[in-house]
This record gives structure tokens, C-alpha cells and sequence, in this order.
């Protein structure tokens, strides 16, 4: 059983023109082209085009799974129709230059209409997706062959593109790269060794793929220092466009939990010798390439998690709509069993359940697009200073960005499931597809361990902690603007004494740092994750909050007046249910234990 509706095509909308308001990034000279109107018409077409080829098939997709025949891999025949129109409607041109073919629309629409397609069936924008990143990839590094070769073909849908950089002994550690790249007199290198868990990394339907690879050049440095970056197609094309097999072999296509019709794949390159890669940039500046787009693959992480959460919250609340069970308690306690029951959406815990899950889905939704924004602004700066400004705020909050809507995502569509009940656990309705699916999102581009590193070892100790105030500064605009709301001043003050708490958190652990104590100092990250994200989307509902209250006070608004107290019901419900936990975090934070750290002889784990 499918729900009707996997996204608010409303509250997406709000989001982009009222809270984060896409006209100031309209005013910018990359964008003046476009106006609010042409891109409502954009977001619209994506919709229908959702509505119509994605939205029906996500069932069907996890049914009959991705897997590998007769060496390559055999996937649903959407897939097809995702590359093909993907190309037609610009979903994989939209952020480009002109020059390039591209549309340039901002990152800030593009994630909006993404996020529908997320919504809609996360098991295709996948391969759209990193097709698209591995031609930014050319486009921003490669030389103008490699981009005249391959970036029309990818940007029209007819070739897809990935990206290569884990190996099966190295996992999540780039620096214990082994594939082997050997120049030759004729420029081109050999590529040799292997690539696992390549998302889109082979299918019947792709007369092509490009694989944007790291590997190793001989001689080169150890560690991640020594690190290349290459182009190395499925299929290499001569100067006529004859395509001939590279050596590139499909080994086999993982299995997976969820996410069955997004094929995985295990990919080995030059075992008859004759893989032929060709450098991108500089050599040994690999890992700094693929680096530079990574802020853009955890914004699409997060945002595909909100999706998911999003496209289970919807299937919830239609169920808790429909379904009778139970009846309230009279005054005296006891139940009247003539009364007809009650659905289940009037009893107050189902409907805390309910309000967890848009807390979630909508305060994430509100996040990722900030971080598109920041994007945006950062491409677009006038001034060193104003380049600078937007890329230190990406940096501060794309680990939160990437982990809180994968962790609480897992978390909201559980409690979808769980509204189900037993039907929940069954086959027969979709939640427990969504809850196999958003699993793989706290592991997705980087896990959540090595996000929640990143944020506490290198981002608020960035510049001295000037990352950290600059973000708070930010947090400080929005707080002080509420405390002006009667309504609202309760929350300001409550989200500015979790900021002075993140400030006596972190005083607490730099020491262990200063001293040299690293391990102690970050053993507890993926905690202190858990509390800053708390305290950063307290900060999107405050800013949300602020809008809604604005909006109503004044009567401008371009939405009903439910649809305003729907959002500070949420905001509400947020500040009383979700934001208290980061008491608890912040003592588990503080507290002296290290029980955690291993210590020697210790056989308990």
C-alpha cells in the first residue's frame, strides 16, 4: 500500500522564497537570468515529472533488485527513463555554465527539486547525480579534451559518470589507496586494481560510464598526499566517438538491505592490462580535487535522508488519518466501548510521533537548503572577504548537514513504523522500505563517526575558533530578532542558553587537545555531534519561527494562516521534546569518564 503524497510541495516552496529567500541570490550576476516565476515553473515540471516516472515505481524497484548477470548489471528499466529525462529536463545541466551546456540555476533550486525526486524514489536521483558530480569534476579540473570529450555526453543523460575511491582493504581510509596508475609515452596511464561499494557503477542501459578515480602513480608519496585523480571510462572513445572496451571490469553487484534499485558495485580496472586512465589536473592533488565537490555530495546526502523521512512521514500521517483504534479515556478513567473508536492520530502519543517526524523532516529540509544558500553565496562572492565569510559558515555546518538528517531521519521514519504497528513490520506497507532505505545515509560520504570528527577536531578549532563564532554570530541575528516576538522570546532565550552551553562544552574538551590528549579529546564526537545538531536546528526552527510569526502578525503572507501555526506547533513541539536532550548529551560530555578509550591488557571488547 502506497501513500498519496511523499513531499509538501509547500513547505519546500516557503522555505526557498520565504525563510531563505531566493531572490537576494537572484540579484547576483550568475542568476540574473532567471526570476522567481521560471523557476517556480522548473520546480513544477520536476514535480509532475516525479509524479509520473518515480513516485510508482519505488515498490517495484525494491522488489526486483539491481544485481549482476552475464558481467555487467541489470537494473529496472526506470533507470533508463531517469538518464534520458534527466538530460532533457536539465536535472543534470541545471547548476553548469552556459558555455558548458548548463542552466545556471542555483544550487539553492536545484536542491529543492532534487529533494522532490529524493522524496519520490530515492533508488534513481542517484544515478543523475553522481553523473552530474563527476562532470563538475572535469569541468572544474580536467583539460578542455577530456572536457570536450565527455562533459556534453554526461550532461545529456546518454553517459553516467561515478565517483572510485574506496578499495576493499582500505574502507574509509584514503591514505591506504593501492590502485596503480603507470605513465606511458603516449600520455595516458595504466590503471590497475580495484574499486568497491561504486554506486551506478555499471548497467545495460548506459552506452557508457565515466569513472572519476583515485589511484596512486608510481613513485609517488605515501599517505593521501600521493594521491591522483583520473578519468577512466567504461568505454574510451576515439577521435571519431568509436567507442572500445577500456578494461574495466564489473566483478560482481552488492546486495543490499535497502536502496535495492540503486546498484552497487564492485569494479576491476586492467586485468588484461590495458585500462587506460588519463590524469585530471596536477598529479598527487587527487584527494584535494574530489574534496572540493565533497561539500556538495553531503548536501545531497542529507538532503536525500530529509527526502526519505519526508516521503515516511507523509505514509504516517495518512495512516494515522484512516486507521481506528482505541478509544479516550472518560473523566473517570475507564473507556466507553459504545462510543465508535478513535483514529489514531487523536491519541496524544501517535501524535508526538507525528511531530517528531516533521520536526525532523522540516528543520533538516530548512538546513540543507541554508547550506545550499551558502553555496551559492560563496560561488557568487564579490570579494575575497565575502568568499571567505560563506565558505567558513559551509564548512561549520555541511557535518551537520550530512549526519543529523541520516541519524534523526533513522529515528523519525522508526517512529513512522512504529505508528503502523504490526502493518508497520509488514511488506504490505511501505515504512518498513523507507526504514531499510535511509539506513545507508549515516554511512553514505563518510559515516557519521568521521562527520562527527570532522566538526569537533578540525571545524571548531578552524581559525581558532573563529568558524565557531562566526556560525554563532549567525545564531545570535536569528535569536535576536525573536527575543523582539512576544511569543517567541521564550525560545531565543532557551536557544541562547544552549549556545552558552556548546561554549562551556567545548572549554571543558580543548584542554584535552592543547595537551596533546587527541583521542580523549575526540572520543566522545559523535555525542557532541548529537548536541550541536540539536542546538543548529533549534536555531532553523527559531529562524523559521520567526518567518511564520512575521507572516502572521502582519497579514503578508502568501499562505493560509494554519499553515503558518502548523510551524510554530512545530517549533513548539521541537523546544519541548527535542531540544531538552542536549542536557543529558552535555553530561555525558563533561563528565570524567574514559571508559571508552581502551586500555591496555583490557580484554572487554
Amino acid at each position: 500500500m502506497m501513500a498519496e503524497k511523499y513531499v509538501d510541495l509547500d513547505t519546500l516552496k516557503y522555505l526557498l522564497n520565504d525563510v531563505h529567500d531566493l531572490n537576494s541570490l537572484l540579484d547576483r550576476e550568475r542568476f540574473q537570468d532567471h526570476d522567481p516565476e521560471s523557476l517556480d515553473l522548473f520546480i513544477d515540471s520536476v514535480k509532475q515529472f516525479a509524479d509520473k516516472e518515480l513516485f510508482p515505481y519505488l515498490r517495484e524497484m525494491d522488489e526486483n533488485p539491481a544485481h549482476h548477470k552475464d558481467g555487467t548489471v541489470m537494473v529496472h528499466p526506470q533507470v533508463k527513463t531517469m538518464m534520458e529525462k534527466g538530460g532533457e529536463l536539465g536535472l543534470i545541466s541545471a547548476p553548469f555554465d552556459y558555455e558548458e551546456g548548463g542552466m545556471q540555476i542555483p544550487l539553492l533550486v536545484q536542491t529543492v527539486t532534487a529533494y522532490i525526486l529524493d522524496a519520490a524514489n530515492n533508488h534513481l536521483p542517484g544515478y543523475t547525480g553522481l553523473t552530474q558530480g563527476a562532470a563538475e569534476l572535469i569541468v572544474h579540473f580536467a583539460n578542455q579534451t577530456l572536457k570536450d570529450t565527455y562533459v556534453p555526453n554526461m550532461l545529456s543523460g546518454r553517459w553516467g559518470g561515478t565517483m572510485c575511491l574506496t578499495e576493499p582493504q582500505a574502507g574509509s581510509s584514503l591514505s591506504d589507496i593501492v590502485t596503480k596508475a603507470t605513465p606511458t609515452e603516449e600520455g595516458h596511464y595504466l590503471i590497475s586494481g580495484q574499486k568497491i561499494f561504486i554506486s551506478g557503477g555499471d548497467h545495460q542501459y548506459a552506452e557508457n560510464i565515466v569513472h572519476l578515480l583515485l589511484a596512486r602513480i608510481e613513485g609517488a608519496p605515501k599517505g593521501t598526499k600521493g594521491i591522483s585523480l583520473f578519468v577512466v571510462p567504461k568505454n574510451r572513445p576515439d577521435a571519431h566517438g568509436t567507442l572500445t572496451p577500456n578494461d574495466v571490469t564489473t566483478v560482481a553487484d552488492f546486495q543490499k538491505m535497502g536502496q535495492k534499485g540503486y546498484c552497487t558495485t564492485h569494479l576491476g580496472f586492467g586485468d588484461a592490462g590495458d585500462c587506460r586512465g588519463f590524469l585530471v589536473g596536477e598529479p598527487n592533488k587527487g584527494l584535494h580535487y574530489m574534496f572540493m565537490m565533497m561539500n556538495g555530495a553531503r548536501i545531497a546526502v542529507g538532503r536525500g535522508a530529509s527526502a526519505i523521512a519526508s516521503a515516511a512521514y507523509h505514509a504516517s500521517l495518512q495512516y494515522a488519518n484512516e486507521r481506528p483504534q482505541g478509544r479516550k479515556l472518560t473523566k473517570d478513567g475507564t473507556k466507553n466501548v459504545d462510543q465508535k473508536q478513535n483514529l489514531i492520530i487523536e491519541h496524544p502519543d501517535v501524535r508526538r510521533m507525528l511531530m517528531m517526524q516533521k520536526a525532523v523532516v522540516e528543520g533538516s529540509m530548512s538546513l540543507c537548503l541554508l547550506a545550499a544558500k551558502y553555496y551559492d553565496l560563496e560561488y557568487t562572492a564579490t570579494s575575497p572577504e565575502e568568499k571567505r565569510k560563506y565558505n567558513t559558515l559551509l564548512e561549520m555546518i555541511i557535518p551537520v548537514v550530512k549526519t543529523y538528517p541520516a541519524e534523526a531521519g533513522i529515528d523519525a521514519v522508526n517512529n513512522g513504523l512504529q505508528i503502523l504497528g504490526g502493518y508497520g513490520f509488514c511488506t504490505d506497507f511501505v515504512l518498513q522500505q523507507y526504514s531499510r532505505d535511509i539506513r545507508i545515509s549515516a554511512i553514505y560520504e563518510g559515516t557519521t563517526g568521521i562527520q562527527s570528527q570532522d566538526l569537533l577536531g578540525r571545524k571548531m578549532t578552524m581559525g581558532n575558533g573563529e568558524g565557531a563564532k562566526m556560525l554563532m554570530d549567525e545564531m545570535m541575528q536569528t535569536i535576536q530578532a525573536a527575543s523582539q516576538i512576544d511569543a517567541l522570546r521564550p525560545y531565543a532565550d532557551i536557544l541562547s542558553q544552549k549556545m552558552q552551553k556548546t561554549v562551556a562544552i567545548f572549554e571543558h574538551l580543548m584542554p584535552f587537545a592543547m595537551k596533546g590528549d587527541y583521542e580523549r579529546f575526540l572520543a566522545d564526537a559523535s555525542i557532541f555531534m548529537e548536541f550541536f545538531s540539536l542546538v543548529v536546528i533549534g536555531w532553523s526552527w527559531l529562524e523559521i519561527g520567526v518567518n511564520a510569526k512575521q507572516a502572521l502578525l502582519t497579514g503578508n503572507g502568501n499562505y493560509s494562516e494554519d499553515f503558518y501555526e502548523s510551524k510554530l506547533t512545530t517549533l513548539e513541539y521541537f523546544f519541548a521534546y527535542e531540544l531538552p536532550k542536549t542536557s543529558g548529551l552535555a553530561e555525558i560530555l563533561m563528565h570524567p569518564t574514559t571508559v571508552t578509550i581502551k586500555k591496555e591488557k583490557e580484554t572487554i571488547c
